[in-house]
């Protein structure tokens, strides 16, 4: 669907996954650190990988855990891959662990925010660090206006105070911000908390379901600045 938008004056977009390539990158980092694995041992090490993120961050969310930043739980999961492979050295566990900030750019991206910044101020939100995102996205080549991280909250998305950050950042009510991600389950967040949403497709990410009530979902950033009208 890419029907029009109207009435937005600020594009905040999710980067992990939806900007880059988290998946792709963390599968090198791995292949790097473990060049005698196969595809299937390197599918069980990002499993393991994901799985340890997804979980702290939940815990954190829920309060069961202290806030520890996106540096400190990817180092923690690279620990597990590396215990899990047999690497013992502490260097290559370190690059390992920096793997999340060594991302690729899905082939819109930067393209996409530069004709969205035209017109429109762009933001990123992201769960990853104060220190990763400027790193991510130079090395990405991405270019906005400006980008924030939960770490500013001591929160993880979808804890509302994260979006609550991006909204106050932008300086307009809420239904004149535009949350772009490729995940459901934040622009489900986002909605919660007043803010327009805008899926877009991208491999691993997660699809709406057929109880989602997005303002647009779109195949490609191209797509999406169509719909704005730019």
């Amino acid at each position: 669907m890419a029907g029009g938008i109207r009435g937005i004056e600020v594009v905040v977009f999710d980067v992990l996954g939806t900007l880059v390539d988290e998946p792709g990158g963390l599968r090198a980092g791995i292949r790097e650190a473990v060049p005698a694995a196969d595809d299937a041992s390197v599918d069980e090490l990002l499993a393991l990988w994901q799985g340890h993120v997804e979980r702290e961050q939940r815990r954190i969310v829920r309060g069961q855990r202290p806030y520890a930043d996106s540096g400190t739980i990817d180092a923690e999961a690279a620990r597990l891959v590396a215990d899990r492979a047999g690497v013992g050295d502490p260097a290559a566990v370190d690059r390992l662990a920096g793997s999340g900030r060594r991302l690729l750019p899905w082939s819109d991206s930067a393209a996409g925010l530069d004709r969205l910044a035209r017109r429109l101020v762009v933001l990123g939100l992201s769960n990853a660090s104060h220190t990763a995102v400027p790193q991510i996205a130079a090395h990405a080549g991405l270019r906005w206006h400006g980008a924030l991280s939960g770490e500013s909250v001591r929160a993880y998305k979808p804890a509302p105070e994260v979006y609550r950050l991006a909204v106050d950042t932008a300086g307009c009510p809420p239904d004149r911000v535009l949350m772009v991600a490729a995940h459901a389950w934040d622009l489900r967040g986002a909605r919660a908390g007043g803010m327009r949403t805008a899926y877009v497709h991208r491999p691993g990410g997660d699809p709406p379901t057929g109880s989602d009530d997005f303002d647009g979902h779109f195949e490609a950033l191209d797509e999406l600045a169509d719909a704005l009208r730019l």
